[in-house]
């Protein structure tokens, strides 16, 4: 018992060294969460990368539609929200494990991803109805 006490006090000074910090936070009712920043980095590069494949998709339906003016511009925002509930809808209800906050999800790279919108939008509407 004894030896097993002091086992017990030695077992700070053991260290396991990983690539992946865990960090913790506080949350809104004081409970201390832990979250590892690489995974969360991971999957805001993979929701970055499916950000990029709608606005090429969308942006490209648009031009094809043939929708011009504010009809794109609404195209372009019911995609948006539309990636964004399937996101949520796939991560279910433990959304928190995997990402920050649902705002943040919706918002970044909103006016990032419009730029390959637009450039899929014109490209796709100018071979289709123009040329």
């Amino acid at each position: 018992l004894i030896l097993l006490d002091s086992l017990l006090q030695e077992k700070p000074s053991l260290k396991i060294m990983s690539r992946d910090r865990v960090s913790t936070k506080l949350d809104k009712t004081g409970e201390v969460k832990a979250f590892s920043q690489t995974s969360i980095s991971n999957n805001q590069a993979v929701v970055e990368y499916c950000r990029t494949s709608m606005a090429a998709l969308s942006g490209g339906t648009a031009g094809i539609l043939g929708l011009s003016t504010l009809y794109g511009f609404a195209f372009y925002a019911v995609s948006v929200v539309v990636l964004w509930l399937m996101i949520l809808w796939k991560a279910g209800s433990s959304w928190k494990k995997y990402f920050g906050s649902r705002q943040s999800l919706l918002t970044n790279g909103f006016f990032g991803q419009m730029f390959t919108y637009v450039l899929f939008w014109t490209f796709l509407y100018g071979m289709v109805h123009v040329y």
